[in-house]
């Protein structure tokens, strides 16, 4: 299964940015179950889009007025749920923010009811 951490935090997440990731990212490459990932520019830099009525509404900054931020991701590969938690522990940026972990959808979404 394909999963997405999404790594978020506050203002002060912003301190341990440059502190790199502590030895997980190479654990977790030796492992092989990254598949990708970045760090994000701050929210200050994001451009909003919304199609309302087919006029395009341009936004600057985020989406939602938050304190806390989405700061990067990471997509990985793994058994199941319990080991992309235990991935997800590890990295540093649960001691001092928050790791949304979301499962990924291959193929075709679900059809809406």
């Amino acid at each position: 299964m394909k999963y997405l951490l999404m790594i978020c935090g506050d203002e002060s997440a912003a301190e341990h940015a440059n502190d790199g990731c502590g030895g997980w990212s190479e654990e977790m490459e030796q492992r092989g179950v990254v598949r990708g990932g970045a760090g994000l520019a701050p929210p200050t830099d994001a451009t909003t889009v919304r199609v309302r009525d087919d006029n395009l509404l341009l936004t600057d900054g985020p989406f939602a007025e938050t304190k806390e931020m989405i700061g990067g991701f990471v997509l990985i590969e793994c058994a199941d749920l319990d080991e992309a938690i235990e991935i997800a522990a590890k990295h540093p940026a649960a001691g001092y923010g928050t790791i949304e972990i979301r499962p990924v959808i291959d193929g075709p979404p679900p059809e809406a009811h």
